[in-house]
């Protein structure tokens, strides 16, 4: 297999950490993107010129266009873009401020969608590539008290699967990783949690409480991102955990059978 470059965003920790550990352990060439360089110390000492770092926040439009351009500067071809970095807003609809739900947008929505817009030129110019957006299992399916969360994940889907027709004959992939629960700081670190009004506080304490223990391991999930980016033909989805496919498959059966139950009725805004 030839070894290819990959851009990397949210490296310090979790899936990027683990992805850019499986990489760099294979031969191949990283631009690690984090906001803290030096958190890859490590791996800077064990791989040399083979990892290639840089600060970033996501959530800066300006930074990121820049990285990206220094990025292809620097390491010429770069085969495929993780779009990785983001973290969960808990709580119900109203609880969280302005600024809480703006934050979350500009680093989950605009962040991602600006990585991707930054890349295509350079996509486009080397005659093709693989951008990868990690989504998540609420990208396809809904949960209460984590509702802006999903608003992000659900706009990144939209993003990509319109993304992925305009692209299709240019020689770039898509593809969106779906996991379910994973054993990383994804509970801790990457949390930030509104504080819950009392007209929900029971309810939010009961139902987060009831939400599973992560089965996923992020070592695992690398293999899989790698392996579909080696396939062939690289699926626009990639649904990883059990999990995972029990909540989308019943969300989609749900919302299916929704769809059929109307459909004796659709035409009555139909032009005469």
């Amino acid at each position: 297999m030839t070894s290819k470059t990959w851009f990397i965003t949210g490296t310090s920790t979790g899936f990027g950490r683990a992805l850019t550990e499986a990489l760099l352990a294979r031969g191949d060439r990283v631009a690690a993107t984090l906001r803290h360089p030096s958190a890859l110390d490590d791996l800077a000492a064990a791989y040399g010129d083979r990892l290639w770092r840089a600060a970033l926040d996501v959530s800066e439009p300006a930074r990121v266009r820049d990285v990206v351009d220094a990025a292809f500067a620097a390491l010429g071809r770069i085969d495929v873009i993780v779009s990785n970095a983001g973290y969960s807003l808990v709580g119900a609809a109203e609880e969280p401020t302005d600024e809480q739900v703006e934050r979350q947008l500009d680093t989950n929505v605009l962040g991602s969608m600006t990585l991707a817009r930054a890349a295509l030129p350079h996509l486009r110019a080397q005659g093709g590539g693989h951008l990868m957006q990690f989504s998540s299992i609420g990208g396809q399916a809904a949960f209460p008290f984590v509702s802006v969360y999903n608003a992000t994940k659900w706009a990144m889907e939209g993003f990509y699967e319109a993304l992925a027709q305009e692209v299709a004959g240019l020689g770039i992939a898509t593809t969106l990783i779906e996991p379910g629960g994973f054993r990383t700081d994804a509970n801790t670190r990457s949390v930030d949690a509104a504080p819950a009004l009392p007209a929900y506080a029971e309810l939010r304490a009961r139902t987060l409480a009831g939400f599973s223990a992560p089965i996923g391991d992020p070592a695992r999930l690398a293999t899989a991102v790698i392996a579909a980016a080696d396939a062939p033909r690289p699926p626009r989805r990639l649904l990883l955990g059990t999990d995972a496919y029990d909540a989308v498959h019943a969300s989609l059966s749900a919302r299916l059978r929704e769809v059929e139950a109307q459909k004796d009725t659709v035409s009555v805004t139909d032009h005469a």
